[in-house]
């Protein structure tokens, strides 16, 4: 008596695996991370970190807090202190920049930040697809 079912096809081998030769599988490089942080007591910290960042490239007017359209679909980079500064303004809060070795440039926003951060970008033109809020 011999068993069969060991000489059977093998279902995972298949040759045409959509993710099979991809290095890109589960990375986290093309989103956009708004994340909080609990400091001490009742007090918050909303990070953003994963924006694409350029020396000017996104010009806001700060009185309107719109972008100029044409130079945005040139160059879709952020300057991080021009998106800071209309944060600041926009949510009345404080905020700084801060430069980490494994994660790059990070906003660091006082308070609970995440649900205009993630409205502010939306409408700015960043797909919804590609933020990820985190938190509680």
């Amino acid at each position: 008596m011999s068993v069969q079912n060991l000489n059977a096809f093998d279902p995972f081998a298949d040759e045409d695996d959509p993710l099979g030769n991809t290095k890109d599988v589960g990375s986290q490089q093309n989103y956009i991370h708004i994340r909080i942080q609990q400091r001490n007591g009742r007090k918050t910290l909303t990070t953003l970190q994963g924006v694409p960042k350029g020396p000017d490239f996104l010009l806001f007017d700060l009185c309107n807090l719109k972008r100029n359209s044409d130079r945005f679909a040139l160059f879709p980079e952020y300057d991080l202190k021009k998106l800071l500064k209309a944060f600041k303004k926009e949510f009345a809060c404080n905020g700084t920049v801060v430069d980490d070795e494994e994660l790059g440039q990070v906003i660091q926003l006082q308070g609970d930040q995440r649900m205009k951060i993630s409205t502010f970008l939306t409408e700015e033109g960043v797909p919804k697809s590609q933020i990820k809020v985190h938190g509680f």
